[in-house]
């Protein structure tokens, strides 16, 4: 390859006693696999560089599945990511890793993979708005289309006021059934126009989101997810009860 990357580290771990074997989501590439020989030696410069969430400049070579990084530049520092931010952008690049097939470009992805990662970065509410919204384009871009905004039974246009049931390769469908797979027609706009005022369509957005990622996922649960579920518990006994 001749040219530069633009890329981020998903995940690294180690490989031989100075190496490193690096999964990158790249811009024009996808997902690529390579190996940073000597990354881990103690005179490498490469150390801070490779890290999640840190802007790349890299170029590889080699004809194999897994390639030889031969370049790499930082752009800048890594994305300011901690706590409960943190752990929403490992499970943003572990679902990059799980989903996209290896090497597949996904040039627009990789500026919605971006913006996701920045507005994690720069939240100062929550930061499930940013996830579902990336959960939305990853879908996208997947090929999983679907129409928010129109029975699937009658081709009508939705109601805010009305249930909707949602069925896999199909659509959402008017009915009076309340379940896991119902949703209102405030809540589908939402999703439609990915923006959610509230609580309620943010439940909603996850709810589906959850659904509509779980054929890629398979069975296996997401490490990220279980990690976060560790932190939660912790951070709650480190934060000292309010008095009222």
């Amino acid at each position: 390859m001749e040219g530069w990357q633009r890329a981020f580290v998903l995940h690294g771990r180690p490989w031989s006693e100075t190496s490193l074997m690096l999964d990158l989501f790249t811009e024009n590439h996808g997902r690529v696999r390579v190996i940073s020989k000597g990354a881990r030696s103690k005179r490498s410069h490469l150390k801070g560089a490779l890290q999640p969430f840190t802007p790349l400049l890299v170029r590889w070579g080699g004809r194999g599945e897994v390639k030889t990084l031969r370049n790499v530049e930082a752009v800048s520092l890594a994305l300011p990511l901690s706590g409960t931010t943190l752990y929403c952008g490992l499970y943003v690049n572990e679902l990059v890793a799980r989903v996209l097939e290896h090497e597949t470009p996904f040039p627009e992805l990789f500026f919605d993979y971006l913006h996701c990662i920045q507005s994690l970065a720069q939240a100062n509410g929550s930061p499930e708005p940013a996830l579902r919204r990336f959960e939305l384009a990853l879908l996208g871009h997947l090929g999983y289309g679907v129409d928010f905004l129109h029975c699937a039974g009658t081709g009508e246009g939705i109601e805010d006021g009305m249930t909707y049931s949602y069925r896999e390769e199909k659509g959402f469908i008017a009915s009076l059934v309340i379940n896991q797979r119902s949703f209102t027609g405030r809540q589908l706009r939402a999703l439609a126009e990915r923006d959610f005022p509230d609580g309620d369509t943010l439940r909603a957005a996850k709810r589906f989101t959850r659904m509509a990622l779980k054929p890629w996922l398979g069975g296996k649960p997401l490490k990220s997810q279980e990690l976060f579920r560790q932190f939660i518990p912790k951070k709650r006994a480190e934060t000292p009860d309010r008095q009222e």
